[in-house]
């Protein structure tokens, strides 16, 4: 969508940088959101209380108040409706999440020295201290710089000697480190960082001059952002401050900015890359993502049609990759590259003659070595007869695929999100375990097109469930696992995925783990109040309207836990998320805790200072990874005394 220029608290606003005029500008209001719907306004923060543990923990029982709610002649009975508390401040909320958290603790004590372990051999993975790909803009260099023990990073420029600022770029170039090319930090997110508990960047823009940076800081997790302006050099800050915006900010020349703004309830009132010679464009085929390249005819002639168009090529049988930040008037395409055994590689391709030149490969310490490695691309038949495609990933050393191995399957599945399959560090402590590691690509992704998509959203939902158990028991049948070895894993979206599943065949699974899981879609989506409900109603579909209710309710897993054995269940959820409230994780484990007849282990982690993705600092992510595998270790009984 085009930016729209409005009248000021509609649209247009005059911000000053110093004599400069900031234009505010609106965005049409977008149909797409990657994550389920954003819900309250204010945050609170508050530490865990770090009790003792008891010798023999009893699981916390919440209080049941009854709170009755009634359409279309049908009554449902929400006993945990109390634990919703939009401002976060509660003291009885906010001790029972901590009852939850200490009980949570107390059950995982046993595994503290293999969670330690874990951490040390993930973080040891990791080259502390290391540069990104760095990427020319002009006169200058740009890139990230990491530091050993820091969890956050150094956005940092190196100047262009003169004799080199005025050649062309080429793909064979290398940033200049020597004295005439001196590094300056422009921000350094460290120190910014001391003053919070959570901190996170969602935009760093640099002005077309090079002379002005702007930046979208959350200090909470709460994603409302406050964007700042800064000169480049000397980090000043420039104009005013502006509060409760998204992080969509860019520049309109040298002295505009353009951003988004929240309306009252958090919603945005407002997703082909043109060069001055080639066209890129992003397609999929078969579910994999291809660039191709187009050239463009000369200044003044028109262009009739697309043709004679040049696909960038790839190895892996299953990968991710993507066109990254280039410029304009530049013939050079950067894009990176991974798949689940492969580390992101960003590389610079000549889109006039062909050739790409790797820039940079994420460094993998501790003895990693590629070729242990099996990447595999298999296909399960839905329901309906639908091939659903798996990504997978295992160690051919370590794996007997008899049966026998332990598999964590990962869904998604909604928004039209395509869950490309790439590298992640940490699940290698997985997979140098013998587990295998698959991703369903199930419908209401946009893996594999538009259809795919439509066909797993409102009235079709139940798709996006039915096609991940297809996935679970093509795997069982295949013999890359077992019921009695496989895990399942799914955040936000993929939580309510979960959840469904859950409820559908619980017997299917060994383990779950729900983060941040959508699962109270019925009330949440009758509440126009949340934010970004109304516009949700094009994924899920509009309770209001009977035939939706009902259909919603069907699958909604707070509405459809009932008395039957369940897996082993870690959930998770963040006090200040403001895509799903952390009240429909608890009501959904208060409820589990209540209906279950099973011994099995069910926890509830809600972290009290942050939002919808967690922890903030690099290493935090890390320590959560190495809770998550610990946990299923536990549950598959895989810890070694």
């Amino acid at each position: 969508m085009l930016p729209t220029t409005m009248r000021f608290n509609q649209g247009l606003g005059l911000i000053s940088l110093l004599h400069f005029p900031l234009l505010l500008s609106s965005l049409s209001s977008s149909s797409f959101s990657s994550f389920p719907p954003l819900v309250g306004a204010k945050s609170f923060r508050s530490s865990m209380a770090s009790s003792p543990a008891p010798a023999n923990p009893s699981p916390p029982v919440a209080k049941k108040v009854e709170h009755r709610m009634e359409l279309f002649g049908d009554v449902r009975i929400d006993n945990y409706y109390w634990l919703r508390d939009d401002s976060r401040s509660d003291p009885e909320v906010l001790s029972y999440l901590r009852q939850e958290n200490s009980y949570t603790d107390s059950i995982m004590s046993g595994t503290k020295k293999l969670e330690s372990e874990l951490f040390s051999e993930i973080r040891a993975r990791i080259k502390e201290d290391d540069v990104t790909a760095p990427l020319r803009k002009g006169p200058y260099y740009y890139y990230e710089r990491t530091l050993e023990g820091k969890e956050y990073v150094q956005h940092c420029r190196r100047p262009l000697p003169h004799s080199q600022a005025q050649v062309p770029p080429s793909v064979n170039d290398v940033m200049p480190t020597g004295d005439d090319s001196p590094e300056h930090v422009i921000l350094d997110e460290n120190l910014k960082a001391q003053e919070h508990d959570y901190y996170s960047i969602g935009a760093f823009e640099v002005s077309p001059n090079h002379k002005l940076v702007a930046y979208a800081e959350d200090t909470k997790g709460d994603e409302i952002y406050t964007v700042r302006v800064i000169d480049a050099e000397t980090g000043a800050l420039v104009g005013e401050t502006l509060t409760g915006t998204t992080s969509y900010v860019e520049w309109a020349g040298d002295s505009a900015l353009v951003y988004i703004t929240m309306d009252a309830i958090l919603r945005p009132d407002k997703d082909v890359q043109l060069f001055s010679n080639h066209l890129v464009v992003c397609e999929r085929e078969d579910g994999l993502p291809k660039i191709i390249i187009y050239g463009l005819p000369e200044v003044g002639e028109p262009l009739k049609r697309l043709e004679g168009g040049k696909a960038v090529e790839f190895l892996d049988p299953t990968y991710s990759a993507y066109p990254s930040e280039s410029e304009f008037s530049s013939s050079i395409l950067r894009f990176s590259y991974s798949s689940m055994k492969t580390p992101r590689s960003v590389y610079d391709y000549d889109m006039k003659t062909g050739i790409s030149v790797l820039k940079k490969i994420e460094p993998v310490l501790g003895g990693f070595d590629v070729s242990r490695y099996v990447t595999e691309r298999k296909w399960a038949n839905a329901q309906d007869g639908t091939q659903i495609p798996l990504s997978i990933v295992y160690r051919k050393d370590l794996v007997k695929l008899d049966g026998s191995d332990p598999l964590l399957l990962y869904g998604y599945g909604s928004y039209e999100v395509c869950i490309d399959p790439s590298f992640q560090t940490a699940r290698l402590s997985l997979l140098d375990r013998g587990f295998i590691y698959a991703i369903a690509h199930i419908r209401g992704g946009g893996e594999m097109g538009r259809r795919w998509y439509e066909n797993g959203k409102l009235l079709k939902k139940k798709n996006t469930f039915t096609d991940f158990i297809a996935c679970a028991e093509y795997l069982i049948a295949e013999k890359y696992c077992s019921k009695e070895r496989l895990c399942i894993n799914g955040r936000s979206a993929g939580g309510l995925l979960m959840g469904a599943v859950l409820n559908m065949r619980p017997d299917l699974f060994k383990a779950v783990v729900a983060g941040v899981p959508f699962v109270d879609v019925v009330t949440t989506m009758l509440d126009p109040t949340i934010p970004l409900t109304t516009a949700e109603w094009e994924e899920w579909g509009d309770p209001r309207k009977e035939e939706f209710y009902f259909y919603m309710k069907s699958y909604s897993p707070v509405d459809n836990v009932k008395a039957q054995n369940y897996p082993h269940i870690l959930v998770t959820a963040g006090l200040n998320d403001p895509r799903v409230m952390y009240s429909e994780p608890a009501k959904f484990v208060a409820k589990l805790r209540e209906m279950k007849t099973d011994d099995n282990i069910l926890l509830f982690k809600c972290e009290l200072g942050a939002g919808h993705f967690s922890k903030s600092g690099r290493f935090e992510k890390l320590q959560e990874d190495a809770f998550t595998f610990a946990f299923l270790l536990k549950a598959l009984n895989m810890i070694q005394a």
